[in-house]
Formats: structure tokens, C-alpha cells, sequence
């Protein structure tokens, strides 16, 4: 399989047939190749840093500070290390590019066992990750409104802040490509940091509670111990932008002489600065202040001043728009793929008019069905996030470069593996804790 590659690399391009390039050309990863490296950053950005931001403090409160503190640093050091090697792994073929993660996996893996392997888990982290954002989305809509309202005027249900959210999708879902929502994207990176950043300012302008407490928030040994599980969860899902990384890089153009992974490669690097500087601070900060009596969304400890709260609600809105075009990119790709050239339907507008509004119908319905925020993220987190983000590039990677053992890429990419498969199993031990809680309270439609 290695050995056929370079024969096969010049004349790729032309073995596809007229209808196979045309169907390309209008596919949402293919089609538009002329994104510069500005683009991947925000893309980036708007991809990895969710709105689990503002769950940070609520983690460390259940980590403590020593473990808080290297869960944050090694989780961002690991997954900035299989960031880069997606990024490597992206043109490693010589005239072939892998612009899917299932691509890679099927090159690495094999035809059948790659799309297997690939395909459930990066379906489970964008369509999850569409789902949970439609509760964010809804529920700081909510926020906002009750903010503005003060008690005033009539109480709106969730449910119907969530429909409200989805109506934008409707139409943004129509955008073509990637290129086509850079200025969503662009605009949620800048709601991001600026929705972080007014987090642990304001934080930092409360002080310190009077009463502040470090120790574990929960008082029972089980407690204690699901909680850590659950907080781990809740870190991995911060760093998960991996999953859309390759179709990001797909839209960056590429020759021999100035490959797609070097501007890629320079927006990565910014992007990570703006995650360190979204993390680091509104964990830190938003524990330092409250400690253990933090909320799992930190807006919601700090109810005042009135008006900056309604306004980073609004930004959380915003960047969640943003971020749920980016997750769901690549599902369309997937669900035209399949369209087309499976089923053979004509590539057009009605297609995708159909096809992108059942798929943002049904995630509005499971998010209006099953809103417990906090436990789903730790548990999907666990089962999906982990394996895509923390390990599967490292597996790729071993399958294809084949390193020495016990070279130093050999070592770190083990270590890297092991660290990942145990935070795949303890993690949705702590969310899936939290759901059963959660769902004992919990009334349909409410």
C-alpha cells in the first residue's frame, strides 16, 4: 500500500472522471481551495474553544489546584502535539491530499476498517457537538433575556430559546463552504476571546469570596471520585478541535513549493495562543475567586454587573453560531457524499436545501429533548473526544511512519495513547454520574 504511492501521485488527478471533478467541485470540503492562513487560525479558534470555556473553574473546583492545574497544561501540550501531526500527516502522500479525517484513517488503516474506525467517532463529536450547542445556544439566549428582564416580563421556556437559535441555522446552513462562513467564523473567534476574557475580569474585579474554599466540591468519597472522572471529561471536551482540523486544511491552497501545512501550521500556533489565553485565565481566575462555589457556567456566579453579563451571554450566542457551522461542515460533506454518489442524486440546491434542514432540524430536537448541558459534554466527551483528539493521531501515525521503538517519537506517541485510552474510560464514568442525577429531576419539554 506504501509502495504503490508515488506511481499513483502524478496521474490521481486525472483518473477522476468529468462527473466525479464536478461532483468534487461543489462537495463543501473540496470545493473552494484559496483560504490563506488567517483563516485557519479563526477557524481554528472558533472550532476548539467551545463554550466549555466557561466550565473551566467549575473543573478545577472538582480537580483541586495541583491536578487542575496539570490536567489544563498536559491536555493543551498533547493536544497541540497531535494537532501538528494531522497537520504533517495532511499531504505526507506526494500529489495525493487527505482532506477527511476517514481519508487519513482509510490510508492508514485500510479501505473498509478505516471508514469504520474513523467515521462513528467523528460523527458522534460533531453531531454531539451540534446538539450541545444548541442548549448552550438557547440557554444563554435565555440568560440574556432573563438578564435584561430583571423579573419583568413573562418566563419563556428553554425549549422555545432553542427554536429561536436553530432559526438562524436554517439559513446559515445553506452557506456552501468553508470559505463562505470564515466571516461567521471570524467573528465568533473574536466573541470567544472577548466572552473569556470579560469572564475572568469580572472575576477579578469581585475578588475573592470572604468565605473562599479550595477543598474538593464534593464531601463523599464516590463523590469525589466521579467528580474527578466528570472534570476530566469536561477538560478534553476544551481541546477538541481536532476533528474538523483536516477539513480546515483542505481549504488552504498547496504546491510543492509552499505546501498547505505551513500557513496551516502558522494559524495553528495562533490559534493555540488565543486557547492558552482563553483557558489558562477564566480557569485560574474563576476558581480563585470562587472556589468550590462556582457554578458549572461561570456567568452564572457572576450575576453582576447586569449589562456585561447580558453582553457576554450574547457573545456566547454568537461564538456557539460560529462554532456550530464549523462542527457541521464536515457532516454535510458526509451526507452529501453519500447523496450523490451513493444514491446518485443530482448535486444541486434542492439537495442541500433538504438535506442540511432535516439535519439542523433533528439536532434542534434532540437538543430541546435532553438539555442536561453538563453531563452529556463529560460523557460524549469521554467516548469520542478523547480518541480523536488524544490518541487516534498518534495510532495513524505509528501505522504509517512506523518509528523505531523506543525512538522519542516512538515513546511520546505510546504515552500519548495510554493517557488518551484511560481518559476515554474514566470520563464518561463521571458524565454518565451526572446524567442519571440530572435525569432524576428532570421533566420532558419543560
Amino acid at each position: 500500500m506504501g509502495t504503490q504511492a508515488p506511481e499513483n501521485s502524478s496521474p490521481a488527478k486525472d483518473e477522476r472522471s468529468a462527473r466525479e471533478k464536478a461532483i468534487d467541485d461543489w462537495l463543501p470540503i473540496t470545493s473552494s481551495r484559496n483560504a490563506k492562513w488567517w483563516y485557519s487560525a479563526f477557524h481554528n479558534v472558533t472550532a476548539m474553544v467551545g463554550a466549555g470555556v466557561l466550565s473551566l473553574p467549575y473543573a478545577m473546583s472538582e480537580l483541586g489546584w495541583g491536578p487542575g492545574i496539570a490536567v489544563l497544561i498536559i491536555s493543551w501540550i498533547i493536544t497541540l502535539y497531535t494537532l501538528w501531526q494531522m497537520v504533517e500527516m495532511h499531504e505526507m502522500v506526494p500529489g495525493k491530499r487527505f482532506d477527511r479525517y476517514h481519508e487519513l484513517g482509510q490510508h492508514a488503516f485500510g479501505e473498509k476498517l478505516g471508514l469504520w474506525i474513523v467515521v462513528p467517532q467523528q460523527l458522534i463529536v460533531e453531531v454531539g457537538v451540534n446538539i450541545v450547542y444548541m442548549v448552550t445556544g438557547g440557554k444563554s439566549l435565555k440568560k440574556f433575556h432573563d438578564v435584561i428582564c430583571d423579573g419583568k416580563c413573562k418566563d419563556i421556556k428553554t425549549t422555545y430559546f432553542i427554536m429561536i437559535f436553530a432559526s438562524v441555522h436554517f439559513v446559515l446552513s445553506q452557506l456552501p463552504n468553508f470559505n463562505s462562513i470564515s466571516g461567521v467564523s471570524l467573528a465568533a473567534a473574536v466573541m470567544s476571546l472577548s466572552y473569556s476574557t470579560i469572564a475572568w475580569g469580572a472575576s477579578v474585579d469581585k475578588g475573592k469570596l470572604p468565605d473562599v474554599d479550595y477543598h474538593l466540591r464534593a464531601t463523599t468519597t464516590p463523590g469525589k471520585v466521579f467528580g474527578f472522572f466528570g472534570a476530566l471529561g469536561d477538560v478534553a471536551f476544551a481541546y477538541a478541535g481536532h476533528n474538523v482540523v483536516l477539513e480546515i486544511q483542505a481549504t488552504i491552497p498547496s504546491t510543492p513549493e509552499m505546501p498547505s501545512k505551513k500557513p496551516m501550521w502558522k494559524g495553528v500556533i495562533v490559534a493555540y495562543i488565543v486557547v492558552a489565553l482563553c483557558y489558562f485565565p477564566v480557569a485560574l481566575i474563576g476558581y480563585w475567586a470562587f472556589g468550590n462555589k462556582v457554578d458549572d457556567n461561570i456567568l452564572i456566579t457572576l450575576n453582576n454587573p447586569k449589562w456585561l453579563i447580558a453582553l457576554a451571554n450574547m457573545m456566547v450566542v454568537i461564538h456557539v453560531i460560529g462554532s456550530y457551522q464549523i462542527y457541521a461542515m464536515p457532516v454535510f460533506d458526509m451526507i452529501e457524499t453519500v447523496l450523490v454518489k451513493k444514491l446518485h442524486f443530482p448535486p444541486g440546491l434542492t439537495l442541500r436545501l433538504i438535506a442540511r434542514t432535516i439535519y439542523v432540524a433533528f439536532t434542534m430536537f434532540i437538543a430541546i429533548t435532553f438539555p442536561f448541558f453538563g453531563g452529556l459534554l463529560g460523557f460524549f466527551g469521554g467516548f469520542a473526544f478523547a480518541p480523536t483528539t488524544y490518541f487516534l493521531p498518534c495510532i495513524m501515525w505509528l501505522a504509517i511512519y512506523k518509528p523505531k521503538r523506543f525512538s522519542l517519537s516512538w515513546i511520546t506517541n505510546w504515552i500519548c495513547i495510554i493517557l488518551g485510552v484511560l481518559l476515554m474510560i474514566l470520563s464518561p464514568i463521571g458524565g454518565l454520574r451526572q446524567i442519571i442525577m440530572d435525569a432524576k429531576t428532570y421533566k420532558f419539554y419543560s
